[in-house]
């Protein structure tokens, strides 16, 4: 008998707000632990904190409690959801006729090879140093997208005022590269933007310059003040 579980930060039904999928009404389901530690990440995750833990079957029979015909799909959020591709690998056969939409730094392309065929959505994370902290992630983010492309794919990225040049002609690369969306996301204070709308409209057209699939649009769901 197969005893894998998984720590689940929480489980609450709510509206995306980031990406092209801005509105859609989700189940979200927060995975406890990361790989990175961002300097903009809004999620604690100190080894006391609460969670629950789940097996695959009682993950599965949380979700079908919600009204799934009013869900557009299941985000799978964190931390890092795909540090628990193992768990993944055997859960997500359970949700037939759930959408899975995954939510991911992007960073672990080896894990998502293990649960591909069940994930409908891709929302992948390209990270900046300048609003991150983390440093050389390209490389990652090449092998990763590389095997997301398969699927309905985009990249958030998410920047303030010490974008560089350099970064924005690395992530355009990568665009063009593997005919991906970009969808660039300010750095949010509470519900206001971080930089100007000026400078926000300015570094769009630096990106359309280079790769005309790219798209700015902010965390709606700060404004909505909803999860």
């Amino acid at each position: 008998m197969n005893n894998r579980t998984v720590r689940i930060k929480e489980i609450f039904e709510s509206i995306q707000g980031e990406g092209p999928y801005i509105g859609c009404k989700q189940i979200f389901v927060r995975f406890c632990n990361c790989n990175l530690k961002c300097n903009y990440c809004d999620t604690e995750f100190a080894p006391d904190e609460y969670f629950e833990e789940f097996s695959p079957v009682e993950l599965r029979d949380i979700l079908k409690k919600f009204d799934l015909k009013t869900i557009h799909s299941v985000s799978l959020t964190g931390g890092e959801p795909l540090l628990a591709a193992d768990f993944l690998q055997e859960f997500l056969p359970l949700t037939g006729g759930m959408k899975i939409y995954l939510e991911t730094n992007a960073t672990l392309a080896d894990k998502l090879e293990q649960i591909i065929d069940f994930v409908d959505v891709i929302a992948a994370d390209i990270k900046l140093e300048s609003a991150s902290g983390v440093r050389d992630s390209y490389k990652f983010h090449d092998k990763f997208f590389e095997i997301a492309k398969q699927k309905d794919c985009f990249a958030k990225i998410v920047f303030n005022s010490a974008i560089t040049d350099d970064e924005i002609k690395k992530c355009c690369e990568l665009g063009q590269k593997h005919n991906i969306e970009l969808i660039l996301q300010p750095v949010m204070k509470e519900n206001k933007l971080s930089v100007t709308s000026d400078f926000a409209a300015g570094i769009l057209d630096k990106f359309l310059e280079l790769h005309s699939k790219t798209r700015l649009i902010p965390q709606v769901h700060k404004f909505l003040d909803v999860r």
